[in-house]
């Protein structure tokens, strides 16, 4: 591949190099746990807290490495980075970071400082110049020091009881930004698909003609739905986040709830591809149950009656006109 070329391997580094590796190193991550804490400072202050100490630690250990540069090299650092040098560790973009949930970003900071530990431990192990080798073991060393020191870190800014209420905040923001628009979309599309469908079906008995009408319902519920959402709320004054976010949940899931009981008229036999659609009708109504019990706490009962028993009424009206 062209790249290729211009890229070194770690084992072609001089010292030197592996150095001014090391400061670039620690300084997009140093960069990377910034970000995050202010990413997390309005909804997660403590663990915005803990990556601003690990932002911390990271500029230390620069700076000794800054410090062991100018001792044995002088001032001018290599310009090397990490996309510099094949098979290197690797950092996301920024763009992708800022989407982690906050269990993610907790395990990709700790992932990131495994990572370079066990990658600069193998790198020592096949090293055969012996001070490059120490080098290794000593850059090593200091990546496990520092996964040891965000453990220190979580276990004093985040107590058991303040991580509680982090998570809490972060399960209501997933509830919010995905669960109750895919659940509104789910329920739309699986409720008011069923008398057009059902309506189409009884009166044609043509299985293909009401695939083509359940599509066409489905989907144009779907892109209703995702616009709708997207542009009824931007999220800063509900916090109930990202219009993007909830309008894709909302229109996709709009589009299964319908296909999903259009999709048996792909079926030529009316009547089998009927009673496969009446299946899949109680599935959708009864998942829709769980799910209301699940993530909005509705008790089961309640969700029962209203999404089945409704969905069945819609379904029985559609059913009652094509056939009249």
């Amino acid at each position: 591949m062209p790249f290729l070329p211009s890229r070194k391997r770690l084992s072609e580094l001089t010292e030197r190099e592996i150095v001014a590796l090391a400061i670039a190193s620690e300084e997009d991550d140093a960069r990377i746990y910034r970000n995050w804490a202010a990413f997390l400072r309005k909804d997660y202050p403590a663990s915005a807290a803990v990556f601003d100490a690990m932002s911390a630690e990271e500029d230390t250990h620069r700076r000794l490495l800054l410090e062991v540069h100018q001792r044995r090299w002088g001032d001018a650092i290599p310009v090397i980075r990490r996309e510099h040098v094949a098979g290197y560790v690797t950092r996301r973009p920024a763009w992708m970071m800022e989407n982690l949930s906050l269990d993610r970003i907790r395990a990709e900071a700790a992932g990131m400082e495994r990572d370079a530990a066990e990658f600069y431990a193998h790198a020592a192990q096949v090293s055969q110049d012996a001070p490059t080798r120490k080098l290794l073991g000593d850059l090593a060393a200091a990546e496990r020091g520092h996964e040891n020191r965000a453990a220190e870190l979580t276990d004093q800014l985040l107590p058991d009881h303040v991580r509680a209420e982090e998570d809490a905040v972060a399960h209501r923001d997933f509830v919010l930004t995905w669960v109750q628009p895919g659940l509104a979309g789910l329920m739309d599309g699986s409720v008011s698909t069923l008398a057009p469908i059902f309506a189409v079906a009884f009166a044609t008995q043509d299985p293909w003609t009401t695939f083509l009408v359940g599509s066409a319902a489905s989907i144009g519920a779907g892109i209703s739905m995702g616009f709708t959402e997207a542009a009824s709320d931007d999220g800063v004054v509900s916090g109930r986040g990202s219009p993007i976010k909830r309008g894709i949940s909302s229109g996709v899931m709009t589009t299964v709830g319908g296909m999903g009981h259009a999709l048996p008229y792909l079926i030529p036999d009316f009547w089998t591809a009927t009673t496969i659609a009446i299946i899949v009708v109680f599935i959708e109504l009864w998942a829709i149950a769980w799910i209301q019990n699940r993530w909005m706490q509705t008790p089961f009962w309640r969700a029962t009656l209203q999404v089945v028993v409704g969905g069945g009424l819609v379904m029985a009206v559609g059913v009652l006109i094509g056939s009249g």
